[in-house]
């Protein structure tokens, strides 16, 4: 809001109790249960907080009284500020929590299970339970501290806080989101259902707030209203998610499932009539980890590819200097500006470029560049500095092998010096003297030699056991012999390697190495390998067929079947499958490779009649050939880069380099496409992360193309001195990766609660310094402060997002949530409370049964303009024309001045309320 319309509007408040008879004024806790109705002719009396004490002495005269008030008002904003930085730490869990994914077997048209990736959490559930929790802990925790504090009473601050806050949420967010839209552009909301299910019981809530204190028990609230007003909140909940579902419309819509492989989730589509089987519901599916889907192709996905091909031509012609590497995080930056958000991530967003902690997208642009860099940089370090390491990371061998060959390597540097490493064995799950032999000693590399082999020793046994492995580890580099100067080499990963012993006692375990394969439609002829772990014994047989998915034998590839022979201690063979290249711009297709059940031929047991013949065949059939977990292998059939390039879809040769950069499937536009994990981009991993971005300064504005870093501006080194003993307290809460989050919400919530707490005192103390009712103190400054944060978030919403649900849909739902949770808890708490103790529980419905109704007067006004902003002259809730825009964001600004103004006479009794 603007500095002079915040100057006036102190101003009219601090004059209100001048303008009531007699200076008359009130005390500012809440009168006994028992008491009389609030009078305005009481006198000011500041009665000491829950955690902070009254400021004696108590100096009437008017200069004393405004020193008081300007520090009282300076700590609730700092206060304010705090809240917002570790509300950050908090949404920042709420992301993670809610990002979390599980995998499901999805059953495709023909038959065919494919293993999927969803999330666990529901949209439209997340948005009103964790979501809204995050963005409303502050008012919710509030009315219930308040009443927890003082004795179980009613207090105004708390109430007062949710109201007014669900007023600035409805009035001046909404029309802040209608304002910022670009002139000539519109938002519209896409989940209308969920928003008319969310609207209703935002207006409801407050209607049954007048209800409880005006009409069923004018002055008491029972037991019953309390728990009821609690009990709405999963109800809400409830009938948003079967919005969000369709289920109440499961009879007369045709629902069809399809897997969007860009997002890796289940999405519907609605058609005609369904046929019987088809309306299944999709979560009573996912608990049993089988949903029948009808696999069909969206149409979205090329128009994405083509507009992402667009998008690195228009960046080649803008900056030619570029290279690739740079276009590709230009690109990369833009694609993540317009990936769908959560509520969550556009608050973590906001109040990080508020406090001068940075855009979250430009920083995670700008480490993955440095990443990229530092690749780059260990390259340029091999012209000047030998790098040390084993050739494998792995290495395996038969139980019978007599010993393994191990191989350690020197790349770059000069190849003029002398270098000695040392090496050992160590233990894993193999055993030094039983299964291997140690070994230790030293490698000299002399001038111009580049690979050395080190041999250890393998121990037999006529045991059946499962494969083990044991490690040989590189150390103490020196330079010479006896040297110790190493600055002309170092040891590289891999310095450690593992070996693995594979039983010869075994026929062993067959399986694929992946559950998945990747690969170009202009690929030809594909090699898949097959492995054999956990024994070598014998000659196996391994028959193969291949399998329809959404790609056809004959058309997309060639139908394969046959056997694959291992022979005595052969550990790997490849089928091979012939891909058809149809010469097309063509979508994702699939089919599966199955491995059938082993034929063991021959068990590699030597002939000799006698004893040893009998135990070693008792042993050999309790290692007969088994299938492994992995025995059906998904081929993914990926469009041609190369044919895109030569149908002149990617001029400038900005895709020539690429089809030569990158493998066939992991090709700069499906990286594009693919979503980043925002979780990932707003969530630590570490303390000492943490402490870094605490004490670092970023740029805070700016949306180039390419996520350029910025330098800091002078606003963003001052609110970052400003916020600097915040950032370094709240870098003390766990990092968001401990527990899958669950480790920062807790922390995080039990440190807004104090702070909350705090906040109560100080607004407490401000009003009474000044001369202000709590209920007017919370409707609007407590109000407005823990809605800044919120405000700024729905705007970066509204103007990133496609749809307007991130902007308008999320306040509504929070305004219920308000309520349903804020006052739901406080008052049943109070109320069990005092019906235990065989008394009633007395809220005075004065100011807030009136600020109750007002608010829902003019929320209907809000409602119905949205609702006609969405007919085709205007064609959404958010933006149209400038004049429009203007308009529309005047009434509701109005709308909340009127609110404010009436509450706060009613307060001070210029007019009637109830």
């Amino acid at each position: 809001m603007a500095p002079p319309l915040l100057f006036h509007l102190l101003l009219l408040l601090l004059l209100f109790p001048q303008m009531c008879a007699g200076g008359s004024a009130h005390r500012n806790s809440n009168s006994s249960a028992d008491g009389p109705k609030r009078s305005c002719a009481e006198k000011v009396k500041c009665q000491p907080g829950i955690l902070l004490p009254v400021w004696l002495p108590q100096d009437p005269s008017l200069p004393m009284q405004s020193v008081r008030a300007v520090i009282y008002f300076a700590f609730l904003l700092y206060m304010f500020l705090g809240v917002s930085i570790i509300a950050d730490r908090f949404m920042a869990a709420i992301e993670v929590i809610t990002s979390q994914e599980k995998e499901v077997t999805v059953t495709g048209a023909n038959g065919e299970k494919t293993v999927m990736t969803v999330r666990i959490w529901n949209e439209t559930v997340s948005n009103l339970t964790l979501m809204a929790l995050g963005s409303s802990a502050p008012e919710i925790l509030l009315s219930v501290i308040e009443v927890c504090g003082h004795g179980f009473e009613s207090g105004e601050l708390g109430p007062g806080t949710i109201v007014g806050s669900a007023a600035f949420n409805m009035f001046v967010i909404i029309g802040v989101c209608v304002w910022v839209i670009p002139d000539g552009e519109v938002r519209k909301i896409k989940h209308l259902r969920v928003f008319f299910v969310t609207a209703s019981w935002s207006v409801f809530a407050y209607i049954w707030l007048y209800l409880i204190l005006a009409v069923i028990s004018p002055g008491i609230v029972q037991v019953w209203e309390a728990l009821v007003t609690l009990f709405f909140f999963p109800v809400c909940v409830l009938m948003a998610w079967i919005a969000d579902r369709r289920l109440l419309f499961y009879k007369y819509l045709h629902k069809r499932y399809r897997a969007d492989k860009r997002h890796g989730i289940i999405v519907e589509m609605e058609g005609e009539l369904a046929p019987r089987g088809i309306d299944t519901i999709m979560g009573e599916k996912y608990q049993n980890s089988t949903t029948s889907v009808n696999m069909e192709k969206p149409k979205e996905a090329e128009q994405d590819r083509e507009e992402v091909i667009r998008m690195l031509k228009e960046l080649r012609e803008k900056h030619p200097d570029k290279d690739l590497d740079q276009l590709i995080e230009m690109a990369n930056y833009a694609t993540m500006q317009k990936q769908h958000k959560s509520r969550a991530f556009y608050r973590v967003q906001a109040t990080r470029m508020m406090i001068g902690a940075g855009n979250v997208l430009k920083k995670h642009a700008a480490a993955e560049q440095a990443k990229r860099a530092a690749g780059d940089s260990a390259e340029n370090d091999l012209a000047t500095c030998s790098h040390i390491a084993f050739e494998q990371a792995q290495y395996q061998c038969s139980e019978n092998c007599g010993s393994v060959s191990l191989w350690v390597c020197l790349q770059g540097g000069t190849g003029t010096r002398t270098f000695h490493v040392d090496y050992r064995t160590e233990n894993g799950s193999a055993s030094s003297g039983a299964d291997y032999e140690y070994c230790e000693g030293t490698i000299i590399f002399q001038p111009g030699e580049t690979r050395k082999e080190i041999k250890v020793g393998i121990i037999d046994d006529d045991v059946f056991e499962e494969d083990e492995h044991f490690f040989v580890r590189l150390s103490n580099l020196q330079e010479g012999e006896g040297g110790t100067n190493t600055d002309g080499a170092r040891l590289v990963e891999p310095f450690v390697t593992t070996v693995t012993i594979l039983d010869d006692d075994h026929a062993g375990v067959f399986a694929f190495s992946q559950r998945e394969l990747c690969v170009g439609e202009c690929s030809g002829v594909v090699e898949v390998p097959v492995n054999r772990t956990s024994g070598v014994r014998g000659t196996v047989m391994i028959p193969y067929h291949t399998e329809d998915g959404s790609a056809r034998q004959g058309v997309d590839y060639e139908h394969t079947q046959g056997e694959l022979e291992f022979t005595n201690e052969q550990t790997s063979k490849t089928l091979q499958v012939r891909i058809i290249n149809m010469q097309e711009y063509e979508k994702r297709e699939n089919f599966f490779i199955v491995l059938e059940e082993p034929k063991w031929l021959k068990r590699g047991i030597s002939a000799t009649p006698g004893p040893e013949l009998e135990d070693a065949r008792r042993i050999a059939e309790k290692g007969k050939p088994i299938l492994g977990e992995l025995r059906k292998l998904e081929v993914i059939i990926e469009e041609s880069i190369v044919f895109k390039v030569r149908q002149g879809m990617a001029p400038n040769g900005v895709l020539d380099a690429v089809v030569d950069h990158f493998p066939q499937c992991e090709n700069t536009v499906d990286r594009l496409l693919k979503d980043t994990n925002l979780a990932e981009v707003i969530g630590t991993h570490s303390w000492r992360e943490q402490f870094i971005e605490a004490i670092t300064v970023s740029a805070g504005e700016g949306d180039e193309e390419g996520g350029e870093p910025q330098h800091p501006s002078c606003c963003d080194y001052f609110m970052h001195a400003v916020t600097v003993f915040w950032k370094i307290l709240f870098a003390f809460v766990p990092p968001t990766e401990y527990w899958n989050g669950w480790a920062c919400f807790i922390v995080s919530i039990l440190v807004i609660g104090l702070l909350t707490a705090i906040i109560g005192d100080l607004a407490s103390h401000f009003g009474c310094t000044v001369g202000l009712r709590d209920t007017v103190t919370a409707v609007v400054f407590v109000a407005l402060g823990t809605s800044i944060p919120d405000t700024f978030a729905s705007k970066v919403a509204a103007k990133q997002d496609q749809y307007a649900d991130a902007s308008i849909g999320n306040v509504t739902g929070s305004n219920a949530v308000n309520v349903f949770l804020g006052i739901g808890v406080a008052w049943s708490i109070s109320a069990v409370y005092w019906e235990v103790k065989g008394q009633v529980f007395h809220v005075d419905p004065g100011s807030l049964a009136f600020s109750v109704t007002l608010f829902t007067i003019f929320a209907f006004i809000v409602m119905g303009v949205l609702m006609l902003r969405r007919r085709p002259s205007v064609g959404g809730e958010l933006g149209g024309t400038k004049t429009l825009k203007v308009l529309t964001s005047l009434l509701f600004l109005s709308l909340w001045l009127l609110y404010i103004t009436f509450s706060s006479l009613e307060a001070y009794c210029h007019i009637t309320g109830f």
